[in-house]
């Protein structure tokens, strides 16, 4: 079983960071096309166009359909480490990226699961990014989960297991600290602790958007 290799929590202060990035920044065009085969290749244009076409399939979808097919497409993706794939510690993938490589670790997972359904209408304030402890071997991990209501049980969507499971039933993950467009929460109940700052900026993130906003 392969997790991320997530630098220590105390580096991680730059996730104090969180501009939103609508998904609509990218354009589904020739020319994002022309782009990922001139990078990848036709398989990797293929999982695009999938990608696309799921979108636009789910739009009108009840929520809990949009969950499960957002996590299902991207559940298929191979698990990469950042070392073995990017050459680097750690390197946040765009969607784009992620498909065009077919591969990643559990962030970019987690970051193409949320674009995708903020882009299918989800508000920001419903989902969030969680880094976790993984009991099972005891590692760092990253998962997404989903609040109905500010104070639900939040729903987990996890490449590692790939059923959807409220985090109550996730006793093999330990919340450290969540986050997304609007700040970052310290954990506590399943991810709803105390918030510890708005929005702010960091490299990684402003990076990430970068490239989304370039068609990458």
């Amino acid at each position: 079983m392969k997790f991320c290799r997530i630098l220590p929590t105390g580096l991680f202060i730059f996730l104090l960071m969180l501009q939103t990035t609508a998904l609509s920044d990218i354009s589904f065009s020739d020319k994002l096309y022309q782009s990922v085969e001139r990078r990848y290749n036709t398989d990797a244009v293929k999982r695009v166009r999938d990608w696309q076409q799921l979108l636009g399939d789910a739009k009108s979808d009840p929520v809990e359909d949009q969950l499960y097919k957002v996590n299902q497409f991207f559940n298929q993706i191979r698990f990469v480490d950042d070392i073995e794939h990017w050459g680097e510690k750690d390197y946040w993938a765009t969607p784009v990226e992620f498909l065009g490589t077919n591969g990643g670790d559990c962030e970019d997972f987690t970051i193409a699961k949320y674009f995708s359904l903020r882009e299918l209408g989800i508000p920001s304030e419903k989902l969030r990014l969680m880094y976790v402890t993984a009991t099972r071997p005891r590692q760092a991990h990253m998962v997404l989960a989903y609040y109905e209501t500010p104070t639900s049980i939040p729903l987990v969507l996890d490449n590692i297991n790939k059923r959807i499971l409220p985090a109550s039933k996730r006793r093999d993950l330990l919340p450290v600290y969540s986050f997304n467009g609007d700040g970052l929460w310290l954990a506590k109940s399943q991810g709803r602790g105390r918030q510890m700052q708005g929005k702010n900026n960091n490299a990684l993130w402003q990076e990430l958007n970068k490239r989304m906003q370039q068609g990458f």
